[in-house]
């Protein structure tokens, strides 16, 4: 019994078994920030980028920021990691289209303070083309219509030689076009379901399921001629040719109460540029070739010979004005008689439009569309021949269309 009593009371003036020591993580650095600049700073895009926590602030609970240091002038830029809300806090969404960051250690973060590194408050980095606000939203103001899905609509009235207007008219478009460079001296360009759906009074439907063509800048001239009147002056002749190729296009039109179908397998024109701009997307050329063609209505083929002059021309850097324009003849060869037309007839086609971005919905360009077009052909069985007229007034919404390979960076804008 007394041994349990001297057992008990050294127990208790020990204190017990020693508890292990708690362990606790080094706390975030708090900084303080210097003044704010008007307009606020923007991070780099391609410079470094570390992501750190400065301590949580009532503007930024969460502490976390993206940083951006320079050695030369020992200041800091900071941007909280998420975007802020209208008053100035920040929320729960991330900022997007941001570059990549790497997590700054505390002990770093600690020795810039000492070093006497000054915290400035900035606004994000945003890619090429794209824009971000003082909040951190982003948004694109550059687009590249030379790549894009589009779907289109417009009033479309035509005006037949001495016969009534056509007002009761619709067009529906669509389309897939991109384009591919390669390397500095070659543009290839893809363009999939150019569809064009005309409802109403004289309707019609066109459609092409696939497309290639290419723009070339040669590295020597093949041509150099000089002159000896005064000094003597070198002038260059390009030959900057390139290929067009079309296949599968199918063209449905109804004139005179009668449904016209005519079946293009495959085009193929060389193609020459007059000019090209520096990324060679936007061009005026001229092409020719022969194309092969079905007449479905009247069951008989055809070798129809071809000549274009066409443009497609960005006429701004950020792509808010697009500008196309061509004019097309086109004479069927090796064609059967047909009664109702002459032997061998022949097609006319001109066209200018103009485009004009509006606004953006979630990134994606709505477009003002302007159109006009004329066109005379003799092909048509018991029709005869006159000049149309049609003027396209409408809209247009691009499912995709990227910034420009061009587009500068929000800073540099």
């Amino acid at each position: 019994m007394m041994t349990a009593v001297l057992l008990a009371l050294l127990l208790s003036q020990s204190g017990g078994p020693e508890a292990p020591p708690e362990t606790t993580a080094a706390p975030a650095s708090t900084v303080t920030f210097a003044p704010a600049q008007s307009p606020l700073p923007s991070l780099i895009y391609r410079g470094a980028i570390w992501c750190t926590s400065l301590g949580p602030s009532p503007q930024v609970p969460s502490g976390r920021y993206r940083l951006q240091c320079n050695t030369s002038t020992r200041r800091c830029l900071a941007v909280p990691q998420n975007e802020l809300e209208a008053d100035g806090t920040e929320s729960d969404r991330l900022l997007e289209r941001t570059a990549s960051c790497r997590e700054l250690p505390q002990e770093e973060l600690r020795q810039l303070q000492t070093d006497g590194y000054t915290f400035e408050p900035a606004i994000a980095e945003a890619p090429p083309g794209w824009y971000r606000d003082e909040r951190g939203r982003v948004m694109q103001f550059n687009f590249d219509l030379h790549r894009r899905v589009w779907l289109g609509g417009a009033w479309a009235p035509l005006w037949r030689t001495g016969e009534p207007r056509a007002l009761n008219r619709g067009r529906l478009d669509f389309g897939i076009i991109a384009e591919v460079p390669d390397g500095e001296r070659m543009m290839r360009r893809f363009t999939v379901l150019d569809t064009e759906l005309i409802l109403g009074e004289q309707s019609s439907f066109d459609a092409t399921l696939f497309r290639y063509d290419t723009n070339v800048r040669q590295d020597k001239p093949p041509i150099r001629v000089t002159t000896f009147l005064g000094k003597p002056r070198r002038g260059d002749f390009n030959f900057d040719m390139g290929a067009w190729l079309e296949v599968l296009r199918l063209e449905m039109l109804r004139r005179g109460g009668v449904d016209h179908i005519f079946y293009t397998l495959i085009s193929g024109h060389l193609t020459l540029d007059l000019w090209h701009s520096r990324d060679l997307a936007s061009y005026v050329r001229l092409r020719g070739g022969p194309s092969l063609e079905y007449d479905r209505t009247n069951s008989t083929f055809a070798l129809i010979p071809g000549a274009a002059a066409e443009g497609n021309i960005t006429l701004d850097s950020n792509g808010f004005h697009h500008v196309t324009f061509g004019a097309e003849v086109e004479k069927l060869l090796l064609d059967m008689r047909v009664e109702g037309r002459p032997h061998h007839p022949e097609r006319l086609r001109v066209r200018a439009g103009y485009e004009l971005i509006l606004l953006a919905i979630n990134d994606q360009p709505l477009s003002l569309v302007l159109e006009g077009r004329g066109q005379w052909r003799t092909d048509l069985v018991d029709e005869r021949p006159v000049w149309e007229w049609s003027a396209n007034t409408g809209l247009r919404f691009s499912l995709w269309a990227p910034a420009r390979r061009s587009a500068p960076l929000a800073a540099a804008r």
